[in-house]
């Protein structure tokens, strides 16, 4: 270690007390954490590109300072979907320093990378109360059945109002529109259950007809348009 002369001819003050850490939960445990092995949980964290073109949502499942578990959902950047195949062979088996510390090969992960770090290290993780933390897989646990991320796609325009595209129910077909034309409802398509219905055997036309559902009043409804049409 090599001391500045202004350093060298000070004489030594003891420092006092020192009561280390303060203690962050994880898992259910008040941990004191001084290195990266000493953290664990299960968290997310959202981040998004320098045009502000596309945004990524990751989550982590980590013990002991490792990623365990990755799911990178992204939005808006055709790009971007590449650059989570790859983040998503990167991360797991990382430490969370290294991932830290890692080209997540687009600029939105990495910044998803940055803020979840900050939240897990000070104890603000999903699992922060949960006994031993949450089981490997609880990631897909997050994408439901049909193993689909939680997507929303609305529009509108001033001129022609409001166009529900995509909801977590599915792909919007229909909005249910009354007497003066605002919606009261909406059917739709689940992506996930109809391509579960063909790899079942069902054939395409079955399986779109089974996949099928609605939300709201659309039996009140004075008409039905197709949002992506009319």
């Amino acid at each position: 270690m090599i001391y500045s002369h202004e350093v060298e001819v000070m004489c030594p003050i003891a420092q006092g007390v020192a009561h280390g850490a303060a203690p962050i939960p994880e898992e259910a445990k008040w941990v004191k954490a001084k290195e990266i092995k000493d953290i664990s949980g299960f968290t997310h964290g959202v981040g998004w590109c320098a045009p502000q073109q596309g945004t990524c949502k990751l989550s982590l499942n980590v013990k002991d300072g490792i990623i365990e578990e990755a799911l990178v959902e992204t939005i808006g950047c055709s790009g971007m979907t590449h650059s989570a195949a790859m983040a998503s062979e990167i991360l797991p088996g990382r430490t969370l320093l290294e991932a830290l510390n890692t080209d997540l090969v687009c600029d939105a992960i990495n910044t998803a990378m940055r803020e979840l770090f900050l939240q897990i290290v000070y104890g603000r993780s999903q699992s922060a109360f949960s006994e031993g933390g949450l089981v490997i897989g609880a990631g897909l646990e997050d994408l439901g059945k049909g193993l689909r991320s939680q997507v929303g796609t609305l529009y509108g325009t001033r001129a022609k109002g409001p166009r529900y595209l995509e909801m977590t129910d599915g792909y919007i077909t229909g909005l249910a529109l009354d007497a003066d034309d605002e919606i009261i409802g909406y059917q739709f398509i689940n992506f996930g259950k109809m391509m579960d219905f063909i790899k079942a055997g069902d054939d395409a036309n079955t399986a779109l007809e089974k996949a099928k559902g609605q939300y709201g009043r659309v039996e009140d409804a004075v008409k039905i348009v197709d949002p992506r049409k009319e």
